[in-house]
């Protein structure tokens, strides 16, 4: 880990941990973060430098807020009489994180984080979420290459398929 992600950590929680995972080939592949890009573009000035990491840990506290807006609204009802709600929400997701990374380089990797993070947040023990994620996404996806409505469907399914046998 860098020092000004060690000190955001440490004065903000671990939500600060992404405030760096830009837009495509930045300091990490497949982030949401545009006004950052990596060090060695970002960094100039203390004080410009300053202001660009306050703007990207802002950016990326917005984008988690997004987040449990959208999984709040995408929580399957309890009891879960219908997989389809598994489904609707992975496509949801899916279509969402490809817009905000732009679908560039390694954007699939935040994706499958997003749908973990989803799962987990509905009650799915982290290792069984990341399975799940991993039968449905895996392979799937593309760098600089948006699904199409075909594969968001069939990763869906699949998807909510798998969470149903392993939930």
């Amino acid at each position: 880990m860098d020092p000004v992600t060690d000190f955001l950590v440490e004065r903000y929680g671990r939500w600060a941990r992404g405030w760096n995972w830009s837009v495509g080939e930045g300091d990490t592949d497949g982030g949401v973060v545009g006004v950052w890009c990596c060090a060695s573009h970002s960094v100039t000035t203390a004080d410009e430098t300053s202001a660009l990491v306050v703007a990207a840990l802002l950016e990326w506290r917005d984008w988690l807020e997004e987040l449990a807006e959208r999984f709040a609204a995408l929580a399957p009802p309890k009891p879960l009489e219908d997989p389809w709600h598994w489904e609707r929400a992975c496509a949801r997701l899916v279509t969402v994180v490809a817009d905000r990374t732009q679908a560039e380089s390694g954007w699939y990797r935040h994706c499958m984080q997003v749908l973990t993070w989803f799962l987990t947040r509905n009650g799915i023990p982290q290792e069984r979420a990341r399975e799940i994620v991993e039968s449905a996404v895996g392979g799937r996806f593309d760098s600089w290459v948006a699904p199409d409505a075909t594969v968001v469907d069939s990763v869906s399914s699949r998807f909510a398929q798998t969470v149903e046998h392993r939930a």
